[in-house]
């Protein structure tokens, strides 16, 4: 089976036309959202199911759109309301596909107020709606302001005892950015490189040893850079920096072949999970191969010293471990 384990709802009509009244009105009247036609709602997720199916993807987890999460927008209500809509729209394709759709909750998080505020949305989509697992933005403010402290303190521990209670893992992905010096590309990047350094200088694993956290994008910079953190870690003494980054999974969303091949050598083949984030950024094809550089699952067959069995948990087995409530057959 292949899991694609990182991708995205696709938005219909309804929900863009609900997300610019939201934002034009600042949620004041603070309407709820009315739902997708049926009509609407099989014509994306059959589409999808089409894209899925010219790659070879058995199954696919939806999350909300990172760049529309609104985590920024003022007042909180706006945020609240949006993630809610979102969560329901990918509950409903996941309903109609059940055999093809898993759900990711997107978090009510908005700028620097505490995760805490998004723990009953977190509840909701697990508990009755079916959700296995949730996006986790470092920086709700979207780079306009001061970001909350790093992922490794204490700020980020009522979301954490939630997850390992409910036992369901955070993907690792920023939302918009607002600041000029970066695109919200190149913040996904950021913010993944600082949210492992910060994870892995904290106790966050001590006191939460059953805790899963998945960074997007194949770790951001940090496989890149191993030399610097194993230097780093080599003069405190203790752990290796090599020890360390193995507490995390990663995922497959890089786009690049080389990069694929480095990353399963320096985090391990066990901590890397398939995503592709199809369709997306990635969704164009390569003048030199003529394949969509998000068609990754021929580039990882391609990589000669991968077994069988690295394959397997790289495509599948990594992802059902991770992902417990993902597969209950």
């Amino acid at each position: 089976m292949i899991i694609d384990s990182h991708a995205h709802v696709v938005m219909t009509d309804e929900l863009y036309r609900y997300m610019s009244e939201l934002v034009a009105s600042r949620a004041n009247p603070a309407a709820p959202f009315s739902g997708i036609k049926e009509e609407a709602l099989h014509a994306v997720s059959n589409r999808l199911i089409e894209i899925m199916d010219g790659v070879g993807t058995d199954v696919q987890f939806l999350s909300p759109r990172p760049y529309m999460m609104l985590h920024s927008i003022k007042p909180a209500k706006v945020t609240a309301l949006w993630t809610r809509a979102v969560n329901d729209a990918i509950h409903a394709q996941c309903q109609l596909h059940p055999d093809r759709f898993r759900a990711v909750a997107g978090l009510p998080q908005f700028r620097a107020e505490s995760p805490a505020n998004c723990l009953a949305e977190l509840e909701r989509c697990v508990k009755e709606l079916g959700f296995v697992g949730c996006l986790l933005n470092p920086d709700p403010t979207e780079g306009e302001e001061t970001a909350p402290p790093g992922l490794g303190d204490r700020f980020w521990y009522p979301l954490y005892e939630k997850l390992v209670e409910l036992d369901v893992p955070a993907l690792i992905h920023s939302a918009s950015c607002c600041n000029p010096r970066e695109s919200y590309t190149l913040k996904f990047i950021n913010e993944e490189s600082i949210s492992i350094i910060s994870l892995l200088e904290s106790r966050v694993f001590e006191d939460f040893p059953t805790l899963k956290i998945v960074v997007a994008h194949g770790g951001g910079a940090i496989p890149y850079q191993m030399g610097r953190f194993r230097a780093w870690t080599e003069r405190r003494g203790g752990e290796t920096f090599d020890e360390k980054v193995r507490k995390l999974y990663y995922d497959t969303c890089n786009y690049s072949p080389e990069a694929l091949e480095f990353q399963f050598r320096v985090l391990g083949v066990d901590n890397c999970l398939f995503g592709t984030e199809r369709p997306g950024t990635g969704t164009i094809a390569c003048r030199h191969t003529g394949r969509d550089f998000d068609d990754l699952k021929p580039a990882i067959e391609a990589i000669p010293w991968l077994t069988a069995e690295d394959k397997y948990k790289i495509f599948e087995g990594n992802c059902r471990k991770v992902y417990p409530r993902a597969f209950k057959d």
